[in-house]
């Protein structure tokens, strides 16, 4: 019960803060804003970094406390590092999926810089991409399992 209470607590001063940083950038003239560069520096920079630093502090929480279920629960580390081991052959399959063709400009006359064929950019560029376009596959085929496997049971 205390530490629902330290939590509420925590949530209240975090939307507060932001409440105020925000309520900063309404309180100053839109048209000031534009033209006054170190006027808006010094009223929206100060929202950017707090919502930036929340994020960080967000994303190393939810990392710190997943592990730390993992590791009191062995089952669930199992089939996490199955899971990993899983993803890291689908993208062994992806990289040797993927060309280092040269890319080109919209209208097709020009590299683009960094785009030269065989850069190692290209190479995890085009391995991204058949990343994606094989979870994608296989996230397709349980949503389509799933549909039929509904249908059988009504």
């Amino acid at each position: 019960m205390k530490s629902n209470k330290i939590l509420n607590i925590l949530i209240t001063l975090i939307a507060v803060v932001g409440g105020i940083l925000f309520i900063r950038i309404f309180m100053e003239d839109a048209e000031a804003l534009k033209t006054d560069v170190d006027l808006g520096n010094s009223v929206i920079s100060p929202l950017i970094y707090y919502s930036t630093w929340l994020f960080y502090a967000t994303v190393i929480v939810a990392i710190v406390l997943s592990l730390w279920s993992m590791f009191r629960n062995p089952e669930n580390l199992k089939k996490t590092l199955a899971g990993l081991g899983v993803l890291a052959v689908l993208l062994v399959v992806a990289y040797f999926l993927s060309d280092t063709s040269a890319v080109y400009d919209a209208n097709g006359l020009k590299v683009l810089e960094g785009g030269e064929e065989g850069s190692s950019t290209n190479k995890w560029v085009g391995t991204g991409i058949w990343y994606s376009v094989i979870l994608g596959g296989i996230a397709s085929l349980f949503f389509v399992w799933d549909l039929l496997k509904g249908l059988v049971k009504s």
